[in-house]
C-alpha cells in the first residue's frame, strides 16, 4: 500500500471529516432528508451518487464508510478492473469473518462508475445479493444510461448538485479560517467572486485554484490577495472566462445574436470561445433549446428536436465527444429559417393577460361530466372537429364571449410558417363564410 503523503493537496486536508463539515448538497443531507437518514439509521445501503464534478461525492462515501465504521475499498473504474474487483471481495470476505476484522462491514466505492463496462458492472451483483459489501458508486453521467439496470435495482440513486456560489464562498472561508493557504490572511471580495465565478459550482476546482495561489503567495510573499493580483498571478486562466461578469455575458450574447443572424461560421466562434473557456456545456445546451424556440419556432419544427437530441448525446458522453453534438446542433440553428412569430405571440399573449379581465369560460366549450352541468347547458351545441368536414367546425367560436380575435400569432413567411399560414388564411376564409 502507498504511503500517505507527507503534505497532502489542500483539497484533502479541508475535506469534512463528518456529516456536520460538509458543505453543500443539504436537500439530501438536511434534517429528515434521504442521506440524513440513511447515516441516522446505522444501516448503509447501496448507491449511486451522481453528480458533477467537485460537488461531494468521494467525501460523502468515505463519511458513511466512518460513520458506519465500515472497512473502506476504493475502486477508480478510469484504472481498474476485475482484478480490482476480485480483490476487493477478497478482503471484504476476511473482514467479514476472519481474524482481527471480525464482523465488520466493507464499502466498496467505486469512482467513475460508468466507466466499467456491462460484464465488469455484473461482478458487483452477487456480492451486493448477498449483502458481502455495500457499493456506492459515483458518476457524473446519467445512471439510467451508463450503469446496468440490475445493479441500478439494487441501489438508490442520489442527485447532487453544483455547489452555490454561498457554498464556495463558505468553502474559501474556511480554507482562510484554518490558515490553510501558507501565508495568505485575507482575500478581497472582488477576488474571491471571481475565484467563485471561475470554480463554477466545483469544489476541487476551486481548492486546486486557492492551492496555486497559496504557492504564488508565498514565493512573492503576499499575505492578502487582491482582484489585481490575483489577476497577475492567474490571469490566463481566470480571465478568459468569468460566468458571472460581463464578459461572460456579452459572448452568449454574440453566440446568440449569430445564431438569429444566420452566419453558422461566427455562431461557432462564439461557440467554441464559451467552450475554452470553461463554460459549461450543459448550461450551452440549455441556451441552444431557448434559441431554437425562440427564433427558428415553427419555421423549421425540427430545430427544437434538434436541440433536445444534442443536450440528451453530451448528457450521455459527456465532455469532450458530447460537444460535437452540441456544435451540430449550432451549426443547424444557424441555417435554418427564421421566425419569432410564437415567441412574439406568447409575449403578446402573456401581456394581453395580464392587462385583461378574467373572461367566463362559453358554455359550449365548459366540461359536463355530471347530469347538473348538462342541465345547465354546459357543453350544450358543442361540435366536435373530428365529424365536421376535413376535421374542422366551420365557423365556431373558441375565444371567450365577445372577445374579437387577438391575432397573437402572425406567421412568418419563411420554412414551414409558409404552409402555416396558407392553411389559417383558408380556414379564416371558411369561418369567414360560415358566419356570412
Amino acid at each position: 500500500m502507498a504511503k500517505p503523503a507527507s503534505h497532502p493537496p489542500l483539497a484533502e486536508r479541508l475535506r469534512p471529516k463528518n456529516l456536520g463539515e460538509v458543505i453543500g448538497q443539504q436537500h439530501l443531507l438536511g434534517e429528515g432528508l434521504p442521506l440524513r437518514i440513511a447515516f441516522e439509521s446505522g444501516e448503509p445501503h447501496s448507491c449511486i451518487l451522481w453528480g458533477p464534478p467537485g460537488v461531494g461525492k468521494t467525501t460523502i462515501a468515505r463519511l458513511m464508510a466512518s460513520s458506519f465504521n465500515a472497512h473502506f475499498i476504493t475502486i477508480s473504474a478510469v484504472l481498474g478492473g476485475v482484478k480490482d474487483i476480485r480483490e476487493a471481495v477478497e478482503q471484504a470476505t476476511v473482514w467479514q469473518g476472519q481474524g482481527e476484522g471480525h464482523g465488520k462491514r466493507t464499502i466498496v466505492f467505486v469512482d467513475e462508475v460508468h466507466r466499467f463496462n456491462k460484464s465488469q458492472q455484473d461482478a458487483f451483483l452477487p456480492h451486493v445479493e448477498s449483502g458481502l459489501f455495500t457499493f456506492i458508486g459515483a458518476t457524473t453521467e446519467n445512471p439510467s444510461f451508463e450503469v446496468n439496470s440490475a445493479l441500478l435495482s439494487r441501489a438508490a440513486v442520489y442527485v447532487l448538485q453544483p455547489l452555490t456560489e454561498v457554498d464556495l464562498k463558505q468553502i474559501v472561508a474556511r480554507a482562510l479560517d484554518e490558515h490553510a493557504l501558507a501565508a495568505i490572511e485575507s482575500i478581497a471580495e472582488a477576488a474571491v467572486d471571481r475565484l467563485v465565478a471561475y470554480a463554477d459550482g466545483d469544489a476541487r476546482r476551486l481548492l486546486n485554484t486557492l492551492e496555486s495561489l497559496s504557492v504564488a503567495a508565498r514565493a512573492e510573499k503576499i499575505t492578502n490577495v487582491s482582484d489585481a493580483w490575483l489577476l497577475k498571478v492567474l490571469g490566463e486562466r481566470l480571465r478568459r472566462y468569468d460566468k458571472g461578469g460581463e464578459q461572460f455575458y456579452d459572448t452568449i450574447s454574440a453566440l446568440h445574436k449569430s445564431v438569429r443572424g444566420s452566419d453558422p461560421d461566427a455562431a461557432l466562434y462564439w461557440f467554441m470561445r464559451m467552450l475554452d473557456g470553461g463554460a459549461e456545456p450543459r448550461y450551452l445546451a440549455r441556451r441552444l433549446i431557448r434559441m431554437a424556440s425562440e427564433d427558428i419556432g415553427l419555421a423549421d419544427p425540427r430545430a427544437l428536436r434538434m436541440a433536445l437530441d444534442a443536450a440528451e448525446v453530451y448528457e450521455r458522453l459527456g465532455s469532450p465527444e458530447g460537444e460535437l453534438a452540441l456544435a451540430q446542433c449550432v451549426v443547424y440553428l444557424a441555417v435554418a429559417p427564421k421566425s419569432n412569430a410564437v415567441y412574439k405571440a406568447f409575449n403578446e399573449a402573456k401581456a394581453f393577460i395580464k392587462k385583461d379581465g378574467t373572461r367566463p369560460v362559453p358554455l359550449h366549450l365548459r366540461n359536463a361530466p355530471t347530469q347538473l352541468m348538462k342541465q345547465l347547458d354546459y357543453g350544450k351545441n358543442y361540435r366536435y372537429a373530428h365529424d365536421e368536414a376535413d376535421g374542422f367546425a366551420a365557423g365556431e367560436n373558441y375565444l371567450p364571449d365577445g372577445m374579437p380575435p387577438p391575432g397573437f400569432y402572425r406567421p412568418v413567411n419563411r420554412g414551414l410558417e409558409i404552409r402555416i399560414a396558407d392553411k389559417l388564411n383558408e380556414l379564416k376564409a371558411r369561418n369567414q363564410q360560415k358566419n356570412g
